[in-house]
């Protein structure tokens, strides 16, 4: 087949990229933007990555192993999810599914006047976002204070939202408080949002399936607390971080919101040494092993940080911040510790 017709099939499939990955990456599911499976021969995890639409950093279609680095096209897909070798297999796979019926979602109705961003994109996120307020006095800092979280300085990035639409897999649209983190890429530009409902008085999470859900383009971005300069802090989950950040309060700090997009996340030009916050577990484990193996190849040092149990908002509520502290001190480099940790003892 000619490598103009190989190209057109990857384009047509990629007009129905979510329908593709429902067919032949079933063990996924939609997460804002992207379809998240474990590998391209559909193995269930969260390390590849799926561009449902197009934007301004690549083609609907395309994907990213986060894992390994492998990336392809949805004709790769098709040929490693099915195990096929010969690639007219692969061709003759792809026509006959491009033949099938897949109908389109229906279109949110807009508000009068508004013109209507699609669900889950990144000017969804953009506009939930600036629906939202400040965090002081809601909910979402008596939720943080809750989790020994008490240094909410320059958390601009985080917002509240009072009824913020919670969407089950079954059952009708409900409303609940939450917590809005903006997702930016490296120039700050807001490329997705991410939700943490909460119950009305800020005790706990939303008692519902998943109380975290995260909409928009992800992958290399993250939420940003602080400015980046030569030294940063990165890692998974926002607590984790603003537990980190307990200690460290001028270490500017970037949660990426899961361990694969953690081990994807980009760096800026400024980054001489990043501190890697992993999470105890074989996922952080993986995260970390790829972030080590790509800071070295651009010439920055990688200083991973291990929470004494599970994570660091763990170590901060059953352990306290000194011994958070003292933990975090004997990791770090030495004229780190001058510079980020003595100014928070």
């Amino acid at each position: 087949m000619a490598r103009q017709d190989a190209s057109d099939l990857a384009h047509r499939l990629g007009r129905q990229a979510e329908a593709v990955c429902r067919h032949y990456l079933s063990n996924g599911q939609r997460q804002g933007n992207y379809w998240q499976v474990g590998d391209v021969r559909n193995t269930k995890g969260r390390s590849m990555f799926v561009r449902l639409k197009d934007s301004p950093n690549g083609r609907a279609g395309k994907w990213t192993d986060a894992a390994t680095g492998e990336h392809g096209d949805l004709l790769d897909v098709i040929r490693e999810s099915l195990g096929l070798t010969d690639f007219p297999d692969v061709t003759d796979e792809a026509r006959s599914f491009l033949s099938l019926p897949h109908p389109e979602p229906e279109p949110a109705a807009p508000r009068r006047g508004v013109a209507p961003a699609p669900s889950g994109s990144a000017e969804a996120a953009r506009r939930l976002f600036a629906m939202s307020q400040p965090i002081a006095g809601t909910v979402v800092e008596t939720y943080l204070r809750r989790r020994g979280i008490t240094f909410l300085h320059g958390t601009g990035s985080l917002r509240f939202h009072p009824r913020c639409y919670y969407r089950p897999d079954d059952g009708p649209t409900e409303t609940w408080p939450a917590m809005v983190a903006a997702v930016t890429d490296l120039n700050g530009k807001i490329t997705g949002a991410h939700r943490t409902w909460l119950a009305p008085d800020g005790s706990d999470k939303a008692p519902i399936d998943t109380p975290r859900k995260a909409m928009g383009d992800l992958l290399g971005a993250a939420v940003r607390l602080g400015v980046p300069g030569s030294v940063m802090a990165a890692g998974e989950g926002i607590e984790t971080m603003l537990s980190l950040r307990q200690v460290l309060p001028e270490m500017a700090m970037a949660p990426a919101l899961s361990a694969a997009h953690l081990a994807a996340i980009l760096f800026p030009s400024t980054l001489r040494r990043l501190y890697i916050v992993r999470d105890d577990d074989p996922a952080g484990d993986g995260a970390r092993d790829v972030l080590i193996e790509r800071t070295n190849a651009e010439g920055i040092e990688a200083i991973p940080l291990s929470p004494a149990l599970g994570d660091f908002n763990e170590d901060l509520q059953r352990l306290g911040i000194d011994a958070l502290r003292a933990g975090i001190r004997v990791q770090l480099a030495p004229e780190d510790v001058a510079r980020f940790i003595t100014r928070a003892a």
